[in-house]
């Protein structure tokens, strides 16, 4: 019977760069980046890893297919390294596998390290009439904001949501997002905005607007992880350790049956319950002290929150006006400015979410640090869309020797 990865493996080390638009760096450059913080944090020497996994969306550039890009710009040693793509979870998914591979035994020390130069590809979101890369006019009528719009109106329909109301909530979220990553030197978005500006920006897909939406980001974040034992030979203290780590995939229940109603995200629901399940965790409102979400959308994080476990079905937009997801609220949320302002480059989302909090157990978050330091954080990815997505969901605390 599988008995999961509760405390079995350790995080030492934890890397990432600046987020923005990197014109003047190439793929490999911020791999470097991201991965030389990684390996001082942990005090090993390169050849010490073991095995590598490289996370990446938009292989098509700067990137490519395989594992070789990782190898050749940190010049590891001929060991295995593995490229993985899933969507928006992909950063998350090289976390796991690193993780499963130091937890059967098959790796002492592993290696997941997410990279993208999306600013590259020209992407936007939005379909485009130009050939490239994710501009051709294939689904032209199917795009991010329209999708996630729905999902608003779904939400709006099925809990009798003043229109208003809502649009209230998501600006308070966006509001919140910008206060949080002004506090970040790695963020991509540091600028202050008030609620009136949230609500008379352009219109995007209604209901979102101009600052409900995340934006495009270049950069990269890394972990290195081993077991609890050889963390400690290594001679660290106050270990930080994977307490779950659970995906959920579509199966197109929610595409093609009526059942689904579209005001909710099924795969988060599942995978927070199996996360929770492993972890050991009963009451996650109580028990969970930080969360980065997957705040594509401002809408995105409201839902997510009823889907987590933590607001009661129709009662996210309460705590969101109470500030209970404040950064000096009751639990945190996006605390170092999130997707919608720390960035969003695809392949490294994930990663960056468990680097925040890993500087949070730590109490090396600067000016953004927790007064009261997390014992469990949550990390939430979402990948696809609302019909149609994959999920992760990552739980990362202090090890329980």
């Amino acid at each position: 019977m599988a008995t999961g990865i509760k405390d079995k493996v350790a995080i030492i080390g934890m890397g990432c760069s600046k987020f923005g638009e990197r014109w003047d760096r190439e793929a490999d450059d911020l791999m470097v980046e991201a991965f030389e913080e990684a390996l001082a944090d942990a005090g090993i020497e390169k050849n010490q890893i073991n095995a590598a996994w490289l996370s990446t969306a938009i292989e098509e550039v700067h990137v490519g297919k395989s594992g070789v890009p990782l190898a050749m710009a940190l010049r590891l040693p001929y060991i295995p390294v593995t490229r993985v793509e899933n969507y928006c979870a992909s950063g998350t998914e090289a976390f796991r596998g690193a993780v499963y591979a130091v937890a059967s035994g098959a790796a002492d020390i592993a290696l997941a390290l997410g990279a993208e130069k999306l600013k590259d590809t020209g992407y936007g979101g939005l379909p485009q009439r130009s050939r490239g890369v994710l501009n051709s006019m294939y689904g032209a009528n199917l795009s991010a904001p329209g999708s996630f719009a729905q999902l608003a109106a779904a939400y709006r329909a099925k809990h009798g949501v003043d229109k208003a109301d809502l649009k209230r909530a998501m600006a308070h979220i966006s509001v919140k997002s910008h206060d949080n990553g002004a506090k970040n030197p790695k963020a991509h978005l540091r600028n202050k905005i008030n609620e009136d500006i949230v609500l008379k920006a352009p219109m995007i897909a209604e209901p979102l607007g101009l600052y409900d939406c995340c934006g495009v980001s270049d950069g990269a974040a890394c972990a290195i992880v081993t077991t609890p034992e050889i963390a400690r030979a290594l001679g660290k203290k106050d270990l930080i350790s994977v307490k779950a780590l659970q995906l959920a995939v579509s199966n197109g229940v929610e595409a093609q049956h009526n059942s689904w109603d579209g005001s909710y995200f099924a795969t988060a629901r599942i995978a927070s319950t199996r996360a929770y399940q492993e972890a050991g965790i009963s009451k996650p409102r109580d028990e969970i002290n930080l969360i980065e979400a997957h705040d594509c959308f401002s809408i995105t994080e409201l839902v997510t929150m009823e889907d987590l476990h933590i607001s009661p079905e129709g009662g996210a937009i309460r705590d969101v006006l109470d500030g209970f997801y404040d950064s000096d609220g009751t639990i945190p949320c996006q605390i170092d400015g999130g997707l919608k302002c720390f960035g969003h480059p695809i392949g490294a989302s994930g990663l960056r979410m468990i680097y925040e909090m890993y500087l949070q157990m730590q109490g090396r978050a600067g000016e953004r640090q927790r007064k009261t330091t997390p014992v469990h954080g949550l990390t939430h990815n979402l990948g696809g869309f609302p019909h149609q997505n994959v999920c992760s969901v990552s739980i990362i605390g202090r090890y329980d020797a």
